[in-house]
């Protein structure tokens, strides 16, 4: 059995570990084998936080430099961050609507360009699905929903080894059910926002 290697990348507070659950759910669901860590920032909001998931029969929950198979990343300056763990075979999501970090509020940083940004994760890797995920969260009703719509996008690229109704199932199980209905839409938002990128 193949191995898949997911790494994904975001800031406290952007759902990131929920993503995370739900994709391990999907995993059982499809009687995939996988295995989750998680590294948390310093802050329990602002802080990076980085989940690593390996789908399939692997020794360790460690993906190495240039290992990741696909990077998902919430906030697009985290995703640059973590390019490292990717190869030139490698599937980039990333969400373009930025969250400035502290230093960059109070005139000490500066922002990375994104087209640059872009650029640079072109260069490194196979290819670049990116988009502005909040504006479809929004769409949806429901602005937290940006990892619901980078799990769609990330379904749709077709790499992961289950199936769209096995997320969509993990979904219902574990996220809250007042939400489901949003995140339903922002998932299918996210499908096909990483569709039209081709």
């Amino acid at each position: 059995m193949d191995v898949t290697r997911v790494i994904i990348v975001a800031v406290g507070g952007q759902g990131n570990l929920l993503a995370s659950s739900v994709l391990g759910e999907a995993a059982l669901l499809a009687g995939m084998p996988m295995q989750m860590s998680e590294i948390h920032g310093m802050a329990q909001r602002g802080g990076v936080v980085e989940s690593a998931l390996i789908f399939g029969e692997a020794r360790s929950t460690i993906i190495s430099d240039g290992e990741a198979d696909l990077l998902v990343g919430f906030e697009p300056a985290e995703t640059l961050r973590a390019v490292q763990k990717c190869n030139a075979d490698s599937v980039v999501i990333t969400n373009l609507a930025p969250l400035m970090p502290f230093t960059v509020n109070i005139g000490k940083g500066v922002y990375p360009d994104l087209a640059q940004l872009q650029d640079l994760i072109r260069k490194k890797t196979a290819r670049l699905i990116a988009f502005n995920a909040a504006k479809l969260a929004n769409e949806a009703g429901n602005p937290l929903a940006v990892n619901m719509v980078l799990l769609g996008a990330l379904t749709q690229v077709d790499i992961l080894p289950f199936s769209v109704d096995n997320v969509k199932e993990a979904m219902g199980r574990k996220t809250k059910q007042q939400f489901l209905e949003s995140n339903l839409k922002a998932f299918d938002l996210g499908f096909r926002a990483a569709e039209q990128a081709g």
